[in-house]
């Protein structure tokens, strides 16, 4: 059976740019037979001489976050997240599939949007997160550790298993939803998994905390902050590429959500910087 290995996924969702540098992150892939529970792990290892925070517009999934002082199960945060980060650390980030976070919680995870819980309210008890903390600390840059500490929640995460129906329904969609860029109806979203709209809104809230709407805006701006970093510079191009009937409108969505327009972050991209005179 394949185990964790490295990966280097597209990265739509880190807000970085010439002055939001970002620590070292090391990602890896979930073992195979994890696939429909998590979609990757993540874990950034830093030393600051001076705190950095970082932003992202989180996927529409929870997250289990364990670091070296505190360790929790996020919900979806619908607007831009935040966190900053001080002298020395790490994390080991479980960015899980949209199925996952009902079944760790227990209930529907309506009640985690925008917000948090800490993980020893959803564990059998304290070890898996002491675990987590010794194989990391014997070398947070070895991946070895990396690897260690993975297996530790990989064999927390295969008690869930096998998921159930409505968990692979709304995996499908999320996944689909992400491949046709062209989709922005709720109603074309109904049809694609056979449900009808309020059907897919109960679906979609109890699995994920959100609304279907809420899903195509984030994955127009996933997209945007793709092409941007790609170094797409005509933004009324773009804006028809995405959906928007206009500039105006792509402009206020991104600037609403991540507080910037999109030129200004394409501008503070490195590909633009080092062009200034």
């Amino acid at each position: 059976m394949a185990g964790p290995r490295p990966s280097d996924p597209v990265d739509r969702a880190h807000l970085t740019g010439v002055s939001r540098p970002s620590p070292p992150i090391h990602r890896y892939s979930p073992s195979a037979h994890l696939a429909d529970l998590v979609d990757r792990y993540w874990i950034p290892v830093w030393s600051l001489a001076e705190p950095s925070t970082q932003s992202t517009l989180q996927h529409p999934v929870c997250l289990v976050v364990v670091s070296d002082t505190y360790a929790r199960l996020y919900g979806v945060t619908r607007g831009r997240s935040s966190v900053t980060l001080e002298g020395e650390g790490y994390a080991v980030g479980t960015m899980l599939m949209p199925a996952a976070g009902r079944l760790l919680l227990g209930r529907p995870v309506a009640g985690l949007t925008d917000t948090w819980t800490d993980l020893a309210e959803v564990l059998p008890d304290g070890r898996l997160v002491d675990a987590v903390r010794a194989a990391m600390d014997a070398g947070p840059h070895d991946p070895g550790s990396h690897l260690r500490a993975i297996a530790h929640l990989e064999a927390w995460f295969t008690t869930f298993l096998p998921v159930d129906e409505q968990g692979l329904l709304v995996n499908r969609l999320v996944a689909w939803l992400r491949e046709h860029p062209e989709v922005t109806r709720v109603g074309e979203m109904a049809a694609e998994v056979g449900l009808t709209e309020r059907s897919l809104q109960r679906l979609v809230e109890q699995r994920l905390g959100i609304s279907p709407k809420w899903l195509v805006q984030r994955r127009r701006l996933h997209d945007a902050v793709e092409a941007l970093k790609a170094g797409a510079t005509s933004l009324a191009q773009m804006a028809g590429d995405l959906g928007y009937t206009d500039q105006a409108h792509f402009t206020h969505d991104f600037r609403t959500v991540t507080g910037m327009t999109p030129g200004e972050y394409l501008r503070d991209q490195p590909s633009r910087a080092s062009t200034k005179s």
